[in-house]
């Protein structure tokens, strides 16, 4: 019989609170975590690229790019969950969700959108210009 692998996280706490920004600013994104590459992982099957490998500690990084709008991605960056396997002992260590920044202040307090795309608050003019840039190459 395969056995399965558990879950760990680096940083519980922070990890769920990217995780519930991302179910509520990226659905898509969050239901394909949850119910389709979630239950890969624990089978055994990795996604992703791989980053980077630890012969000493048997451990593979990887990075898994999730589905996302492309205006999104373009001004925030790519969403991506990153993570460790620790194939001897069956772990998959989730480490973290990134772009962090607009995920954790996305957490904090309610983001504005322009045109559809998140916009930071700390940041609003500089994504604002990327925004407006972004649409009159389109055009």
């Amino acid at each position: 019989m395969k056995e399965t692998y558990v879950f760990d996280y680096i940083n519980e706490n922070e990890f769920h609170k990217l995780e519930r920004s991302l179910k509520k600013y990226n659905m898509l994104a969050f239901k394909r975590l949850n119910f389709t590459y979630y239950p890969q992982l624990k089978n055994g099957q990795f996604l992703g690229e791989i980053v980077s490998k630890n012969k000493d500690k048997g451990t593979v990084t990887y990075e898994l790019k999730l589905p996302t709008d492309v205006m999104f991605s373009k001004v925030h960056g790519d969403i991506k969950l990153h993570y460790h396997v620790y194939e001897k002992d069956h772990v998959v260590m989730l480490d973290k969700l990134t772009p962090e920044e607009i995920l954790s202040e996305g957490h904090q307090s309610e983001l504005e959108t322009y045109k559809g795309v998140m916009v930071s608050k700390q940041h609003s003019d500089k994504d604002i210009f990327k925004i407006n840039l972004l649409n009159m190459i389109q055009k």
